[in-house]
């Protein structure tokens, strides 16, 4: 198993098991792919993956339609994606992504949760080379042999495929997205949810109390509504450890 699987099983219990916090990320989601690429899925192809999202998360269908409809609407904000980077304590590289429709008021409060926690915000390039932006499927892994998906996978630019409890996990760069999403419905293969993630090149273990103070800053970051994820190099525990 590579590093996609080992931040997988790290993270798995860790981040967004607040549902409502979960619906909140997808409604910002599903605006976005809609202002991007109109509101049928059948021609949007993010529009698609979202709702797939929403539907893993066991998001309701009228709020899935309703967050559609609002986005179709022309008096509706745009949210903007922005990426801020910067340094917890101990050395410990942070990314956050956003999706905000006031950049004045994110940038004010992330830099504030970075200055309180004793950490850094930097500038734009400053520690987005530390992570490969990767794309994930989860596929149903019933009926369906994982070693071939990983075979027949390659030319489209799969890397990493593995088995967990809820399906069959497929990892490629961020840019085969759209390659395997086109495949996976070529061949009528079921897909279950999608997204993109951000794993860290090299990770640092910390003691307890160094971990405390970095997990200090990363919740008051995920606290904040136009967040939606967070990733660092700090090492992880597992759910063994």
């Amino acid at each position: 198993m590579g590093r996609a699987f080992e931040f997988r099983k790290a993270r798995k219990m860790k981040r967004w098991s607040a549902m409502s916090k979960a619906f909140t990320r997808i409604g910002k989601d599903i605006v976005i792919a809609v202002k991007e690429g109109g509101p049928d899925p059948d021609t949007n192809s993010r529009l698609r993956a979202v709702i797939q999202n929403a539907k893993s998360v066991n998001m309701p269908k009228d709020n899935i339609e309703r967050a559609i409809k609002r986005a179709s609407d022309k008096s509706q904000g745009d949210f903007k994606e922005v990426l801020f980077e910067g340094y917890a304590p101990h050395g410990i590289a942070v990314l956050v992504e956003t999706a905000t429709d006031n950049n004045t008021r994110t940038v004010a409060n992330i830099r504030s949760y970075f200055n309180k926690c004793n950490g850094s915000l930097g500038t734009s390039g400053s520690v987005v080379f530390m992570f490969d932006h990767s794309c994930n499927f989860r596929i149903p892994s019933e009926g369906i042999d994982a070693e071939e998906i990983e075979l027949e996978f390659i030319d489209f630019g799969a890397e990493e495929v593995f088995v967990d409890d809820d399906g069959i996990l497929i990892y490629a760069p961020f840019e085969s997205f759209g390659a395997i999403q086109a495949e996976l419905e070529r061949r009528n293969i079921e897909i279950l949810s999608s997204g993109f993630e951000r794993i860290p090149q090299i990770t640092k273990k910390l003691s307890a109390e160094a971990m405390a103070d970095v997990e200090k800053l990363l919740e008051k970051i995920e606290e904040d509504d136009d967040v939606q994820n967070v990733y660092h190099t700090m090492e992880e525990l597992t759910e063994q450890e």
